[in-house]
């Protein structure tokens, strides 16, 4: 790390938590940012800030003008831009020593296996269940942490599940794969806009704390947040011992 590196850490440096050991580890860190909306959005900004070294943003979708209001990686110059391209321009204007990896598509299982196996932290900000749980097998199967944060209306909520920990619980422990879900959408319910940076913000929190080998706070447990209240409440996740996603992996050799 070369002297402006060290300046521009420096107030990551003087925490006892991180110091340069830990800048080290994010300089030299790869994470997955599923989805650069409004929750990839403050995701992707605060973890190029901290200098995490590489970033893979996956997103298929373009920038309409609806989504301004809250997905701030994007400005008006974007709409009609594919979302991941345009959150790696975004990023490299915000720190050009961080790589950034853009994927502007939707990936497909095998490829999102491949991509969260490369990955030291995958953090899922999609807005779909079927993503959702495509992403927890992948991080399953290859054993990686997984962030993964959600928001509508006023409400949102962050949990961290990171199966190299025996008694780690997995989203589909939390909210069971039945096919029977249905997406609640911001285009018919709507959005606060604040909220998403709220929960996206705590998304890379605990990224950043995975990364630099900090023990993230919310390891096992699940933050719901009412923005309308502004209340949180955590609540400790247990593992489902007949979960068949994370069962099945914890009984096969790491991939």
């Amino acid at each position: 790390m070369d002297k402006d590196q060290r300046l521009r850490y420096s107030r990551h440096i003087l925490l006892p938590n991180i110091g340069l050991e830990g800048q080290e580890r994010l300089a030299h860190a790869h994470a997955l940012i599923v989805g650069a909306g409004g929750l990839g959005s403050p995701v992707a900004l605060y973890l190029a800030a901290s200098g995490v070294g590489h970033l893979t943003v996956c997103d298929g979708d373009t920038v309409e003008i609806s989504n301004l209001q809250r997905q701030i990686l994007h400005g008006e110059d974007a709409l009609g831009r594919n979302k991941a391209d345009s959150a790696k321009a975004s990023l490299g204007r915000l720190n050009a020593s961080v790589e950034v990896t853009a994927l502007p598509r939707a990936v497909g299982k095998e490829e999102l296996r491949r991509l969260c196996a490369q990955a030291d932290v995958v953090i899922d900000c999609s807005d779909n269940f079927a993503t959702r749980h495509a992403v927890n097998d992948a991080c399953v199967t290859a054993r990686r942490p997984l962030v993964s944060g959600a928001a509508i209306r006023f409400d949102g909520q962050v949990a961290v599940f990171d199966l190299r920990a025996a008694e780690s619980p997995c989203y589909h422990c939390l909210f069971p794969d039945t096919g029977l879900a249905d997406d609640v959408r911001c285009a018919d319910n709507g959005i606060f806009s604040p909220l998403v940076g709220i929960i996206g913000s705590i998304q890379a929190a605990e990224a950043v704390a995975l990364l630099a080998g900090i023990m993230p706070g919310l390891a096992g447990h699940l933050l719901l947040v009412d923005a309308l209240t502004m209340t949180f409440r955590r609540i400790a996740l247990a593992q489902d011992s007949g979960c068949p996603v994370c069962r099945r992996a914890r009984s096969a050799p790491p991939a």
